[in-house]
């Protein structure tokens, strides 16, 4: 009698758990042979959730709460053990915590980079990572589709999986999204907002809620990002002035030359063409965007002059004293500048009438 007393001393009639981790998700209680007292005490706390299972097979779950373990709340395991009338001798079971509390900062990365197609850049490759927050919210189903038999289950043997489902749909999103490359850094939000969507279906398959997802950076290649910051800049900067600056640099690295004197005025005349040539197309280039004309020429005076009915010029006042001269232009031929309100006979207008007094006229016919 003493040794079945002794035995029955060791059964446990208090089942409980006291998470001192933060990365345990299932813990299997341990107690001897499996076997529980009827009338047993069952406490189970906030962020937590108790799973009996008979034989390999899910029977009764138990949410926060006091309980004191019976038939009458045990009505699976009742079924499955064929208690009809109650039991009074220790019954044999297996009980797994469960912690439903959120379990956040979550890594995941990519690997490896992964190649998008750029309509400007071409093919090109990115990384990135982030975290994420996950929630179980069915417990029975978590045990059933990923823990199994594992008595002390943790959120590193489950993030492998989760990760590789993770990239595999941000790979698609990013897909979806569609935006330049440039876009994605200003998009994190937005992008893993998309991503959350995608993969709450993923998580409920195993019982997981996704609480969160974000995306922490989004990298690029260094050339690719060197463009892109170019491209900024000249959006932002004037285009002439940014030419002369092109131009100085190159000065200076041609006076660096071994070549010496002869080098850096070469370099010197090289930059200066470099400089105004590229400050003439960009001023062109701002002028007719803004006037949707063509421009004057900067610092003279200029004509558009109408030859054969067609609009011709514009033109300075050599070229057009050189076309009086050859009798394309007469005092009735139709001029125009700017500020003038419409097209006048160039006879009429005093800048030109110096232009035809200093010609003779045609001879008469012989």
């Amino acid at each position: 009698m003493g040794l079945f007393s002794s035995i029955r001393g060791e059964f446990i009639d208090i089942i409980e758990w006291t998470d001192n981790t933060n990365n345990t998700l299932v813990y299997r209680f341990e107690r001897h042979d499996n076997e529980i007292k009827n009338g047993a005490k069952l406490t189970v706390r906030e962020g937590q959730a108790a799973v009996f299972i008979n034989e390999g097979q899910l029977a009764d779950v138990f949410l926060p709460g006091m309980y004191t373990l019976t038939t009458a709340n045990l009505p699976i395991l009742s079924t499955l053990k064929g208690w009809k009338y109650g039991f009074d001798s220790p019954f044999k079971a297996e009980v797994y915590f469960v912690s439903t509390r959120k379990f956040t900062d979550q890594k995941w990365g990519t690997k490896n980079p992964i190649t998008l197609s750029d309509s400007r850049f071409g093919m090109l490759e990115i990384r990135a990572f982030g975290t994420y927050v996950m929630k179980i919210n069915d417990p029975a189903l978590f045990i059933r589709e990923v823990v199994g038999t594992d008595g002390h289950f943790t959120t590193d043997e489950i993030n492998n999986q989760l990760r590789s489902l993770v990239v595999t749909r941000f790979t698609d999103a990013i897909g979806e999204a569609d935006l330049p490359v440039e876009k994605y850094a200003a998009n994190t939000n937005e992008i893993s907002g998309l991503v959350q969507g995608i993969m709450q279906e993923d998580f409920k398959v195993y019982g997981i809620d996704l609480a969160n997802f974000l995306i922490e950076n989004i990298s690029m290649p260094d050339e690719i990002k060197s463009e892109i910051f170019e491209l900024s800049r000249l959006n932002a900067v004037d285009l002439d002035k940014f030419a002369k600056i092109k131009a100085a640099k190159a000065l200076e690295k041609a006076a660096e030359n071994e070549s010496g004197t002869a080098g850096a005025g070469m370099g010197m005349g090289m930059g200066f063409a470099m400089a105004n040539q590229m400050g003439q197309a960009f001023s062109q280039q701002q002028n007719q965007q803004t006037q949707g004309g063509p421009p004057p020429l900067p610092n003279q005076v200029a004509f558009y002059v109408a030859i054969n009915g067609q609009q011709a010029g514009p033109y300075d006042m050599a070229a057009l004293q050189q076309m009086v001269a050859q009798q394309q232009i007469t005092r009735e031929t139709l001029v125009w500048k700017q500020g003038m309100g419409n097209w006048t006979a160039a006879g009429q207008v005093p800048e030109l009438n110096n232009l035809f007094g200093s010609v003779p006229p045609p001879l008469p016919p012989q």
